[in-house]
């Protein structure tokens, strides 16, 4: 169906600009650029984590915690599988219309997935949580494909990191906006946590189709590589200079460059681990606080904010550290952030109940340390692949990430407290992160950046 709709192909190219005009040209798009896939992305998040602050107003309407795992576990699920098959279409697609599509379509399930009549039933919530969480994987992979086609190998784990933020951004965000939506504009939660930040994604996605281009070559410029004067090792390796700026069939991208690449295996393997903690804490932070730490409902949900916040500052580092000291190399920064984690989950357990200071402080530690990894593992995926199949190779480590981390984390999560407990489920996720950092550490060496 996409192929049939030229506006989803990639934009042909055109012949290049004067000589005097593609410097002034390349730093005006990149900019352009850079603001319409981060203001996307966070808006992407804004109709992808409100479930997580519907969950204690649905508990008092009766449902288990159990049942209400369901719905981000289906958000999980379709989000996985979409972010794998969606990147295949998306590495052949025209980001501009791809991403402004996927957050139409996800702010419209959103609007939908708040009214009365929804919520008021599981099957339709768990319906409809699907069918959210599959259009909202079509933000990463166009994302990607912009990322590498107008920032180079050597700069992008800083840049990349920032754009990453973009989450964090929204997972916090659409915190406040519940906030002020219920406790100073009078909505219920109905309004506060769906209608409002849908109406605001709808708009942002005019913002993604003024701003987001394809590559550099439909705008009559170099590729970056030529811009920059860099070239990287695995890029040589996986495709000649000559054919780098070809576009791949579907069966190459998979069975030539991302199925049979250990390294990528390596990092999806690690993402199901770093997935699991990351959802494991974020998605049962309101709940947990209320019911282990005594603290209320409004605090719980900014705890949420707290969380996502001091995840920015992390990411920024990790990805500016590992260009500046590893040479693009990943693994070593994303196994010293893993270490902080584990230690940091000890004390989201023994943290006394009541204290607000200490336990928002906690989770800014366990926010600021997760998101790197989980930043950084999209990153290396998207450096090892060639340009052409990165948000596939992206993707991979998404579908396992998400389909069995996230969805281990929601569901598993939900099953483990009401049969054995918060302590139970703190332990799981502690195991998760020693795993994570063994299969990390697999990947030590993967990516390195040469000039030429």
């Amino acid at each position: 169906m996409l192929k049939a709709l030229n506006i989803f192909r990639p934009a042909p190219h055109i012949p290049r600009l004067p000589a005097e005009l593609i410097d002034p040209t390349y730093k005006k798009i990149r900019i352009e650029v850079f603001i319409g896939i981060l203001a996307g992305y966070i808006c992407f998040y804004l109709v992808r984590n409100n479930f997580t602050l519907a969950i204690p107003h649905l508990l008092e309407e009766g449902f288990t915690k159990t049942q209400l795992s369901m719905v981000p576990s289906a958000i999980a699920l379709a989000y996985g599988f979409s972010k794998f098959l969606m990147a295949i279409v998306s590495d052949r697609s025209n980001p501009r219309y791809f991403m402004a599509t996927g957050l139409i379509l996800a702010a419209i399930i959103t609007f939908l997935m708040g009214t009365t009549h929804v919520t008021g039933s599981l099957t339709l919530m768990v319906i409809l949580a699907f069918c959210g969480g599959w259009v909202q994987a079509m933000g990463w992979p166009a994302s990607a494909r912009v990322m590498v086609h107008w920032f180079s190998e050597g700069e992008r784990g800083a840049k990349m990191s920032i754009w990453a933020c973009a989450q964090n951004v929204g997972g916090g965000l659409i915190a406040i906006i519940a906030f002020v939506g219920m406790h100073y504009l009078g909505m219920s939660y109905h309004g506060g946590v769906f209608y409002l930040p849908a109406m605001l994604s709808l708009a942002t996605a005019g913002l993604v189709l003024w701003f987001v281009k394809d590559t550099p070559q439909s705008e009559g410029l170099p590729s970056i590589e030529e811009y920059h004067h860099e070239k990287t090792e695995c890029d040589t390796a996986c495709r000649p200079d000559t054919e780098r700026e070809q576009e791949l069939t579907a069966k190459e991208i998979l069975f030539k460059y991302v199925l049979v690449n250990k390294h990528l295996w390596f990092l999806a393997l690690a993402n199901i681990f770093v997935y699991f903690i990351r959802f494991g804490v974020g998605s049962w932070i309101p709940t947990y606080l209320m019911e282990v730490k005594g603290l209320t409902a409004a605090t719980s949900k900014l705890a949420l904010a707290w969380y996502e916040y001091a995840a920015i500052p992390g990411i920024i580092l990790c990805g500016w550290l590992s260009d500046k000291y590893f040479a693009s190399r990943r693994a070593p920064m994303c196994v010293f952030y893993m270490t902080v984690v584990c230690i940091a989950l000890v004390g989201y357990w023994f943290v006394p109940a009541g204290s607000v200071i200490l336990c928002n402080t906690i989770l800014a530690i366990i926010g600021f340390f997760i998101y790197g990894p989980v930043v950084l593992i999209g990153i290396s995926a998207v450096d090892i692949a060639p340009k052409k199949a990165a948000g596939t190779a992206a993707g991979l480590t998404g579908l396992l990430g998400y389909v069995v981390g996230t969805m281990g984390a929601n569901l598993g999560a939900g099953m483990i407290v009401d049969n054995f407990g918060w302590q139970a489920a703190i332990i799981s996720l502690f195991a998760a992160a020693i795993l994570a950092i063994f299969f990390l550490s697999m990947n030590w060496n993967a990516g390195v950046v040469k000039k030429v």
